[in-house]
């Protein structure tokens, strides 16, 4: 039997020659498919972006994490050690950009009175009698614009503040809010035109002193000190303390 010629394989495919008694029969195969130049560079190049903002994101990270336990976290991932670099000029203005600061609220709700006498001729002749239901606020805090240099000492990473002295801020009538509850006038005199401004003003005079006698400087002296005591915790101090 005279042998077979032999075909030339298409190309991309194999030939394997198989010998069946004399005769020689080609086996065409399919190789397995391979990447494309384009392809692995694709690949190639979302690897590396991916990586790039991995690091990116990770140096963030350890730049911006400077406190609380964000901040031991970078530090024992990146073993920096942070200087720490507070100068008493910083904290005096740091402060000092707090200005009012507002601490408490006192509200008072109460009636008023206010009258005009005879010590001769009865109330209802000559009387003049108003009763004015108030309502008002008296708001405490301490003025930090007024603290002096001296007041503040930096050793290390402690400091010690002495705060400006508490003083009431605001001391008012909510005019919404505040009216005339009764009037009564006798009978031989017109209503005092000055009367009801008495009382408001009386009326404010009652709610400064009551405010005063709730404690209302103690608490915003307090209040100042705890609001200071966590600014300053947060600029590093490990030692704070405020009077």
């Amino acid at each position: 039997m005279l042998p077979l010629p032999l075909l030339p394989s298409p190309v991309g495919f194999g030939t394997i020659y198989v010998r069946v008694g004399n005769a020689v029969e080609p086996v065409v195969t399919t190789p397995a498919r391979r990447r494309s130049g384009p392809e692995v560079l694709t690949v190639l190049l979302a690897i590396f972006l991916g990586l790039l903002v991995g690091a990116g994101a990770f140096a963030v990270f350890l730049h911006e994490a400077t406190v609380g336990i964000w901040d031991k976290v970078a530090t024992r991932i990146s073993g920096r050690t942070l200087a720490f670099n507070v100068s008493q000029p910083t904290v005096v203005d740091r402060i000092q950009r707090l200005e009012r600061l507002e601490t408490v609220t006192y509200t008072m709700d109460k009636v008023v009175e206010g009258e005009r006498t005879n010590e001769i001729l009865p109330d209802f002749l000559v009387g003049d009698k108003l009763l004015l239901s108030v309502h008002g606020q008296a708001i405490g805090g301490v003025d930090l614009s007024e603290l002096k240099s001296s007041d503040v000492a930096v050793n290390g990473k402690a400091v010690h503040v002495r705060l400006p002295e508490a003083q009431i801020f605001v001391c008012a009538l909510d005019n919404g809010k505040t009216k005339v509850y009764s009037r009564s006038t006798g009978l031989f005199v017109p209503a005092d035109p000055d009367l009801e401004s008495e009382v408001r003003a009386k009326a404010e005079q009652q709610l400064r002193d009551s405010a005063l006698g709730a404690g209302i400087l103690d608490t915003a002296h307090k209040n100042a000190a705890s609001t200071l005591t966590t600014l300053l915790l947060n600029l590093g101090f490990e030692q704070v303390q405020v009077d």
